[in-house]
């Protein structure tokens, strides 16, 4: 009897070992919701929302993806990619895919502290000269944009630029302080520069003062685009080489770019703004200074904080690599134990606050809800989540083992609204 005993604990051993290495080969196919533990049934609610969105006009169009275990259970697009005419959005459109670019460019990081090339605890000075003095702003005199400093506490890390904590702002949306001095310095948010060097750039950030003292506070801030310039000085590489090889070759990401090639540029997802008049078609927006074609205009200023496109299925591609804790379809990018440190709190009692404070805590790269935080929500503790500036959102839920993300390519007063609906719509129709 006890021979038999043991023999049932091992199965059950060999059989708990298995689960894991199993949900790490997931590789997303597309199957029927209930493959995924969905309701083929609660699912249309979410479809006749999204198509109320467009008929209420709330969006031109927008593209949804929500893979569980796996399997690819909801994969549509809705409405116009050009209203005129009436030509419909394709579900493999190209979105600008701004601040996702943050969570590619994390990995690549992280990919490059594995092999050693760097430590978290490294002073930024180390590899850019330029970091070695750092002041922190103490007051600031809007009429003339001068400023007074303090010496900075300490230098900051590679840890703190994972963490948004360096003490370094954004350009154009962060405060006014922020605005003025990075303007006076020509420090920019990486997206569509012209006639700079990112070198040059990030260089020149070394000599503007930090906005607090590092690691005191957590603040949204260029810091992801002087990681990109650091994996370009430890890799050798340009940031879209790395990527390219290092990144999306690998994976099959055969949609995703720096620059959008000639042949794939019909698919680039038309840009809207809505105004008293409705909603239009927009070629430049920031007053003009932006160009919303940037990705098909060759430049070689890589923004590792926002200069990507992709479509959502090869981003659903990237993040069921993370869900897998590092590997898809064989490549491994990441080990697992690295994947963990991205997905958990990394910043302790600091508040997330981007104009409002919220119980989320941030990893390398990603918001992350907390236990506390999971009661506002239906998604679970340790969902990690990000999105762009241009009206595209993701959510990854290990728990649920589930990826879901939300495209759409415009501003307007409703984009908040299809948010807030489309996350229970995609919880409410869970059914296992």
């Amino acid at each position: 009897m006890n021979r038999y005993i043991n023999a049932l604990f091992i199965l059950l051993a060999l059989i708990a070992c298995e689960k894991p290495a199993e949900k790490k080969s997931r590789v997303l196919i597309e199957g029927a919701p209930e493959t995924g533990g969905f309701s083929t049934a609660r699912l249309a609610l979410l479809d006749s929302v999204m198509n109320d969105w467009i008929k209420k006009k709330w969006v031109n169009g927008s593209v949804a993806l929500i893979a569980r275990k796996g399997k690819i259970v909801f994969y549509k697009a809705y409405g116009y990619n050009d209203l005129d005419t009436k030509a419909l959005l394709d579900k493999y459109g190209i979105f600008r895919i701004a601040s996702q670019t943050k969570a590619i460019t994390t990995v690549a990081a992280m990919m490059l502290w594995e092999e050693g090339k760097f430590s978290l605890e490294d002073p930024v000075a180390r590899f850019i000269p330029t970091f070695a003095n750092q002041k922190v702003l103490e007051s600031f005199h809007p009429k003339d944009t001068t400023y007074t400093t303090v010496p900075a506490k300490r230098l900051i890390t590679i840890r703190d630029l994972l963490t948004q904590t360096s003490g370094i702002g954004y350009p154009a949306i962060g405060t006014p302080e922020a605005q003025a001095i990075y303007a006076k310095n020509k420090i920019t948010g990486g997206v569509g520069v012209k006639g700079q060097k990112l070198s040059d750039a990030m260089t020149r950030l070394g000599t503007v003062p930090l906005l607090f003292q590092p690691g005191e506070k957590w603040m949204y801030g260029v810091n992801t685009d002087l990681l990109g310039y650091l994996i370009e000085r430890w890799s050798g590489m340009t940031l879209e080489d790395f990527f390219a090889k290092r990144i999306f070759q690998p994976l099959g990401m055969k949609d995703t770019y720096f620059n959008v090639p000639p042949e794939k540029a019909s698919r680039l997802v038309n840009f809207f703004q809505e105004d008293s008049s409705g909603i239009k078609k927009q070629g430049k927006v920031f007053g003009g200074f932006l160009d919303m074609n940037f990705p098909l205009q060759k430049h070689d200023y890589f923004s590792g904080g926002g200069g990507l496109s992709s479509t959502i299925y090869d981003y659903a591609v990237f993040l069921q690599m993370l869900l897998n804790n590092g590997e898809y379809n064989g490549i491994r990018l990441l080990a697992h134990n690295t994947v963990r440190m991205m997905t958990v709190n990394q910043i302790g009692d600091l508040f997330v606050n981007l104009g409002v404070q919220t119980e989320n805590k941030f990893g390398f790269g990603f918001s992350i809800i907390t236990e506390n935080g999971s009661r506002l929500t239906p998604s679970q503790p340790g969902t990690y989540a990000w999105g762009g500036a241009f009206s595209t959102t993701y959510w990854v839920d290990p728990k649920e083992d589930m990826v879901v993300l939300l495209y759409r390519q415009m501003w307007g007063s409703h984009i908040a609204d299809t948010d807030k609906a489309f996350k229970p719509l995609v919880y409410q129709a869970i059914d296992d």
